[in-house]
């Protein structure tokens, strides 16, 4: 999405009457689609028609990421957009289209060569028929291996480690024949039960795994909205007696699909969550959103599925 929250400076809108009408429609449309309890709140969000559309992260150099992913990566590009007066560019890479796959987005601000990606922020994870190969181009192409490959820790999964120009990690997995490439975000949580029902009640997402690893000393739960192994997933790590962490100025948020960005709000608040954007149509482009954070300060935006689409075409 066209740079939300990756300005300083919160949205503002302009005090025309045509946008004054908007606003206020929009607080009529709010305010119209109360719950009659949050059970029924929370049992719509688990029914409302929602995926992973794109993660949204800031770099340095936006030409040199795009040809790291495209060239060592095999991603595509699949749209670039500068926006001058706002001085930011974006891109749009991933393994399929928009409309069915997850997407990253980079966000390059005009002057700015370099974040803070922070300790919060784990990986990006890459499915691949064969980690080996998968590393071995990398390397051959320049890029930084971080781990070679091997099983995982505590398990059987073939996995290695790479580090993109910016700092930020991929997991390569070795999991042949997946629709979803592009298979995870991981982010680290100062509280497991906390997230993973926050994740369960405001965002609708479904606990997919929890594995604990006492002999390395960290707990992980994959949450999503279908199969691990055929969409992307929100990995969310414990590591025992670590309760906050530092997340740095890089990476930015997931961006969700939804049918009604107004109710998606008001479950939010019922779980205790914390809106930080209300929901409406951005300024100027229209698309209905509402962003939010999970208790340790993630970020995520909604964003009507309808209005997406239309972005799309």
């Amino acid at each position: 999405l066209p740079g939300i929250a990756l300005q300083s400076d919160p949205i503002r809108l302009m005090s025309t009457p045509k946008l004054k009408l908007r606003a206020s429609a929009g607080a009529a449309q709010a305010a119209a689609t109360s719950f009659s309890s949050n059970d029924e709140a929370f049992t719509w969000a688990k029914k409302d028609n929602r995926r992973l559309l794109h993660v949204v992260y800031r770099v340095g150099d936006i030409d040199k990421t795009i040809k790291f992913y495209t060239e060592c990566l095999g991603m595509k590009l699949l749209r670039k957009r500068d926006i001058p007066e706002e001085k930011y560019t974006n891109a749009f890479l991933g393994y399929g289209p928009e409309e069915t796959n997850f997407a990253i987005e980079l966000t390059y601000n005009y002057g700015v060569d370099s974040y803070d990606v922070g300790a919060g922020f784990g990986h990006f994870g890459i499915a691949t028929d064969d980690v080996a190969k998968t590393v071995e181009l990398i390397r051959a192409k320049g890029g930084k291996v971080t781990r070679e490959p091997g099983p995982v820790k505590g398990g059987k999964t073939v996995i290695a480690f790479i580090e993109d120009p910016d700092g930020y990690k991929f997991e390569i997995l070795e999991r042949p024949g997946t629709p979803e490439p592009l298979c995870q975000v991981m982010l680290r949580v100062g509280d497991l039960d906390r997230a993973i029902s926050f994740y369960e009640k405001a965002c609708g997402m479904k606990l997919l795994r929890k594995r604990d690893n006492p002999e390395y000393k960290y707990t992980v739960a994959m949450m999503g909205y279908g199969p691990e192994d055929q969409n992307a997933v929100l990995e969310l790590t414990y590591n025992y007696g670590v309760t906050e962490y530092d997340k740095g100025n890089a990476y930015a948020q997931i961006a969700i699909g939804t049918d009604d960005v107004y109710k998606t709000a008001e479950v939010v608040k019922l779980s205790r969550g914390k809106v930080v954007r209300e929901a409406g149509p951005l300024p100027g482009l229209g698309t209905k959103i509402t962003a939010i954070l999970d208790p340790d300060g993630w970020k995520s935006v909604f964003v009507d599925n309808i209005d997406f689409a239309k972005e799309l075409e």
